[in-house]
C-alpha cells in the first residue's frame, strides 16, 4: 500500500478529528469518481484499503416521485437520528441536464439544518446520465462513508419514475415515499418500484389526512397482492417481514418516530434470519458484474479498429445507408477478429 494511500485511509477511518476526516472523504470520492486512469488505480487500491471498515453501517434508499418531499423527509429524519446518538451519512443525487450535462446539487441546499450538523455528512453528485436514479460511483462512496464510521447511511434517488430502481440494488432497505393522492388502485398495484418496495412511506398526510389514509389501504392491500405474486422476498406469507405502509408529516415532524420503528424492526428481523447478509452478498456479485459490463464498454470504444472505424459507421446509419444493428455487429465483428488474430500469433 503507498503512503498517500495509507494516509488516506487513516484520516478516514479514525476520525480523531472530524475537519479532517470530512475533507479527506471528500478528497477520496472525488478521486474514485475521476475517469483518469490513473486515479482509477489510485481509487481501487484505495478501496480495497477500506473494505475492512465497511459493513457496519445500515444503508437506507429513499425514492419517489419529484415534489414528494425527498429531502425533507431525510433533514427530519436525520435530525431524528442524530436526536438518538447516530451519525448520518447522506448521499444525494441530482439529475444532470441532457443538454449542458450540468447540475444544480441542491439537494444539500435544501438540508439546510442538517447540513450545519458535525454528526452529519451530505455528499450531493450528479447522475451524469446514469440510469437508475443513482450516480455511477454511489456505490464507491456509500463504503467510504461506511469506513468513516456513520451508523446510517441514506442514498437518495433524482425523482423517480416505476422503472428506476437502481438503488434497492445497493442497500440493505428500499423505501418509496408517496403522495396521498398518487393514483388508484391499479396505479398502486403497477410493476416496477412499488413491487421492490420494503417500506412505502405517504408523506405530507397533513394535507388531507382522510386522503392519506385510503391511501394507506389501497397500497397496503396492493404490496399484499404484489408480495404473492412478484417480488420472492415478500412472496413467503410465512416469512418475518411483510412490506409495511406508514403515514408522516416530514414538514411537521409527525410520523417519523413510526418509520424509524419500523426501519429498526425490519433490520433486525432481516439480519437474525440472514436475509440481509445475503442481499449484501447478491449486490456485491452484481456490483462487480456491472463494473465489467462498464469496462468492457469502455475498452469496446477505446479499442484502435473500431475508433477507426466509428466515423464512417456513425455517418452512414445517421443518413439511413446502413441499419444500427448491422453497424453494431460490424463494429463488435471488428474488434472480436483482431482480438482473435492477436490470439492465434
Amino acid at each position: 500500500m503507498s503512503a498517500d494511500v495509507t494516509e488516506r485511509v487513516a484520516a478516514i477511518t479514525q476520525g480523531a478529528n472530524p475537519a479532517l476526516q470530512r475533507r479527506a472523504m471528500a478528497k477520496a470520492i472525488t478521486l474514485l469518481e475521476s475517469t483518469r486512469a490513473d486515479h482509477r488505480a489510485q481509487g481501487d487500491e484505495l478501496l480495497t484499503a477500506l473494505l475492512p471498515f465497511t459493513g457496519q453501517s445500515f444503508r437506507l434508499g429513499i425514492s419517489g416521485v419529484p415534489g414528494v418531499g425527498k429531502s425533507t423527509f431525510i433533514e427530519t429524519l436525520g435530525l431524528y437520528l442524530i436526536g438518538k446518538g447516530l451519525r448520518v451519512a447522506v448521499l444525494a443525487i441530482d439529475p444532470s441536464s441532457t443538454v449542458s450535462g450540468g447540475s444544480i446539487l441542491g439537494d444539500k441546499t435544501r438540508m439546510e439544518q442538517l447540513s450545519m450538523r458535525p454528526e452529519a455528512y451530505i455528499r450531493p453528485s450528479p447522475s451524469s446520465g446514469t440510469l437508475g436514479g443513482v450516480a455511477e460511483k454511489t456505490r464507491e462512496a456509500m463504503l467510504v462513508c461506511e469506513a468513516a464510521g456513520y451508523d446510517v447511511v441514506i442514498v437518495e434517488t433524482v425523482g423517480v419514475g416505476q422503472s428506476e430502481i437502481a438503488v434497492h440494488g445497493m442497500t440493505d432497505m428500499f423505501c418509496v415515499l408517496q403522495l396521498p393522492n398518487a393514483g388508484d388502485d391499479l396505479q398502486a398495484i403497477k410493476k416496477g418500484v412499488m413491487e421492490l418496495a420494503d417500506l412505502v412511506v405517504i408523506n405530507k398526510a397533513d394535507i388531507d389526512p382522510n386522503a392519506a389514509t385510503r391511501a394507506q389501504a389501497q397500497i397496503t392491500s396492493s404490496l399484499r397482492l404484489l408480495g404473492m405474486h412478484g417480488n420472492p422476498d415478500h412472496a413467503n406469507s410465512g416469512a418475518l417481514w411483510q412490506p409495511r405502509v406508514v403515514q408522516i408529516s416530514a414538514l411537521l415532524g409527525q410520523g417519523v418516530e413510526g418509520f424509524w420503528e419500523a426501519v429498526e424492526t425490519y433490520r433486525s428481523l432481516q439480519t437474525g434470519n440472514g436475509r440481509l447478509q445475503l442481499r449484501r452478498e447478491k449486490q456485491a456479485l452484481a456490483w462487480m458484474w456491472e463494473r465489467i459490463d462498464h469496462g468492457l464498454k469502455l475498452a469496446f470504444r477505446e479499442h484502435p479498429a473500431v475508433r477507426d472505424m466509428l466515423p464512417q459507421v456513425q455517418q452512414e446509419v445517421a443518413q439511413g445507408r446502413l441499419a444500427a444493428s448491422t453497424a453494431a455487429r460490424n463494429l463488435l465483428s471488428a474488434q472480436s477478429g483482431i482480438a482473435q488474430e492477436a490470439i492465434k500469433t
